[in-house]
């Protein structure tokens, strides 16, 4: 019987590490003291619970997600064999990516560095979820809730808002944003992973339509 509990455990929970050379570098995130503003700045874009849901304004740019859409599935099913989860997770990565001011190809980069895609797993600091939140975070900014980061639309919400944070202090300086959001800051590993993925694997250029013939 404890055998069977671990092992299923064990199947929920995956550490980062043990996910296969290569797949996944997932750190932690350093605490550094808030300022109030700052404090109640993040924790107002955390509590917002407006639906996840674009607005297109006009016809070309819903026909410019949905290709999107349908090509970061495919990409994405290597890593998640479930249809309805991938789109899940892509319909909210783009909007709380649109909503933090992100460049959606690079998030899709730092989840397969942290995680390797896995909604469970947890590094040997702490980390949680597809972006490997720390759990502190929900204390500083949320609502002390940490089981909460193995929710998708919860932990991608922190993620994107912690690495915009980052962005905004390191006055766009995505190198030394990337090595705060990962607790490695100086060091290139990280940074460098994530950048070759977001170039490599996740670069995407819409679909380029022609005049009408």
């Amino acid at each position: 019987m404890r055998a069977a509990r671990r092992a299923a455990v064990g199947a929920v929970l995956v550490l980062p590490w043990a996910l296969g050379p290569g797949t996944a570098r997932a750190g932690a995130q350093v605490y550094e003291p808030l300022a109030d503003a700052v404090r109640s700045a993040l924790a107002a874009r955390i509590a917002d619970t407006a639906p996840p849901e674009r607005k297109f304004d006009k016809v070309e740019q819903r026909v410019a997600f949905v290709d999107w859409l349908a090509e970061m599935s495919q990409r994405m099913s290597a890593h998640e064999p479930q249809y309805r989860t991938r789109v899940d997770l892509l319909r909210t990565l783009d909007y709380e990516c649109t909503r933090a001011g992100l460049d959606r190809q690079l998030i899709l980069a730092l989840i397969q560095v942290e995680s390797g895609f896995r909604k469970y797993a947890i590094s040997t600091a702490g980390a949680r979820g597809y972006m490997q939140v720390m759990p502190f975070w929900t204390t500083l900014i949320g609502d002390g809730n940490e089981r909460s980061l193995f929710d998708m639309r919860t932990n991608l919400r922190y993620g994107c808002v912690i690495l915009r944070h980052y962005l905004d202090g390191e006055q766009g300086d995505l190198f030394r944003a990337l090595g705060r959001y990962n607790g490695s800051v100086g060091k290139r590993e990280y940074p460098d992973a994530v950048l070759s993925a977001w170039r490599g694997r996740w670069n995407f250029l819409p679909r380029i339509k022609g005049p009408p013939s």
